[in-house]
């Protein structure tokens, strides 16, 4: 059993190779999902890759009254979202790879949503078109221009019926405003702006203004060499459109209101966890940078994952975290060769279910963590291609750190670390997950009997 969620079982499978043709015996760097983003409705479910190529699966119609086939998405509209470009002044390539995707809530029958790569933020808009105009009058029905002298009576232009077609438009460009890499967006709940963070700076854009940020945090030195934090991540709070919270390479969360100052180099609230002393090591500090922040849907509690735990924060409560969960703590053995390796320096996300109950966050191998927040029940699961049957049921898996091994756990030395989970996303309302592993795209709901 599930914490908090029951029985997955899975749903679809997406190799995104194969969307493109491409032989399965190869995954492409291109291919690789980089981020994966549920709209608000759930409706809709985005996923980047490092090729700049946004692919949105839409929910099957059909299948909301089908217990079972509740959680079916299929292909509803790929376009390229962003190109490799070359910065002449500095010399720079700048990759095509989406950092991140956000929606922004529907306001009529099209979808808008921001993607970012390293350096330029784009706002898109998804709209169908099933009509299309017919008999213009200065204009014959391949386009072309005609002869006004030919013209002798007027034509009113009706709207036709055609296959459904869906076009992504790109409504702004929002570039010019981050020296270094950006790692986060967040829409703002005013829905009128949103915030882009890079390693040293968060700056605050309006929708309707693409030639002019406004810098709310800049923890740049005057002297590069006195540098000894960078900003990882950034979130907006879901109510209070003038707060918001940013976390640190050094383990911390600084949180701000944009209304004490308009530069909000002075937090409101500062959470962070004194180390213990005897745990002390030369990855310390690595190990405790904090990858991904989340509020929680209500807007009480902040999740935090850093390497090797998720925390959840009371906002209320700065010293110390309300919960600690152990993703891979059987890995803290292994830090050496992860840092030789490099894994060490990955990037997990981590994400609530809607009711704020359950947290789910990747690891290696291919296997994701769920913890229960009531229960404080957790269980690791794999996403695999040998177990993708439609329908069929993840099996808890465990991870064998020393002695004898059962038959169902896997030695901790068996692990593969070039297959992670860094990115996942959990449906708005309902117990439907979506994991990416490499090019595959893994749509999981609960077991219904």
């Amino acid at each position: 059993m599930i914490p908090g969620i029951g029985v997955l079982t899975q749903n679809t499978l997406w190799c995104f190779s194969q969307m493109k043709g491409a032989i399965e015996t190869g995954v492409t760097e291109a291919d690789i999902i980089s981020t994966v983003e549920f709209n608000h409705t759930g409706e809709l479910l985005a996923t980047g890759d490092k090729g700049g190529r946004v692919v949105i699966f839409q929910r099957e119609q059909e299948s909301k009254n089908q217990v079972h086939r509740r959680g079916e998405y299929n292909v509803y509209s790929t376009f390229q979202s962003h190109e490799p470009e070359f910065d002449y002044l500095k010399s720079l390539e700048i990759e095509e790879k989406i950092n991140k995707i956000r929606w922004l809530p529907q306001q009529n029958a099209a979808y808008f949503l921001l993607s970012t790569n390293d350096k330029t933020v784009k706002l898109w808009k998804v709209s169908e078109r099933d009509k299309r105009p017919e008999g213009y009058n200065l204009k014959d029905e391949e386009g072309r221009l005609r002869d006004p002298a030919t013209i002798t009576t007027l034509r009113v232009p009706v709207l036709r019926p055609m296959d459904l077609m869906v076009e992504a438009t790109p409504r702004r460009v929002f570039a010019n405003a981050h020296t270094y890499h950006i790692n986060s967006i967040s829409v703002n709940s005013d829905y009128e702006t949103y915030m882009s963070a890079d390693d040293l700076r968060i700056n605050l854009w309006n929708f309707e203004i693409t030639n002019q940020s406004f810098n709310i945090v800049d923890i740049k030195p005057a002297n590069m060499e006195e540098l000894t934090e960078v900003i990882t991540a950034a979130e907006f709070h879901p109510h209070h459109c003038n707060t918001f919270v940013y976390s640190s390479s050094k383990g911390t969360i600084r949180l701000c209101d944009m209304r004490a100052s308009a530069l909000c180099d002075r937090h409101t609230k500062f959470f962070e966890e004194p180390e213990d002393p005897s745990n002390r090591s030369f990855f310390s500090e690595i190990i405790s940078s904090i990858s991904d922040v989340k509020f929680s849907h209500s807007g009480r509690y902040i999740m935090t994952r850093d390497y090797l735990t998720v925390k959840v924060w009371d906002l209320n409560m700065e010293n110390r975290p309300i919960e600690t969960y152990q993703v891979h703590d059987y890995l803290r053995s292994k830090l050496c060769s992860l840092y030789e390796n490099d894994c060490i320096f990955d990037k997990f996300e981590c994400v609530w279910n809607g009711s704020d109950s359950v947290i789910m966050t990747g690891s290696y191998n291919n296997f994701f963590r769920m913890f229960d927040r009531n229960t404080k029940r957790d269980v690791t699961l794999e996403a695999s291609r040998e177990n993708s049957k439609p329908r069929a049921i993840l099996k808890p898996r465990k991870v064998c750190v020393g002695g004898k091994r059962r038959k169902d756990e896997i030695s901790v030395d068996s692990l593969d670390f070039s297959k992670k989970i860094l990115h996942t996303a959990w449906h708005p309302s309902e117990n439907i997950i979506a994991v990416a592993a490499t090019n595959n795209l893994y749509i999981f709901q609960d077991k219904v009997n």
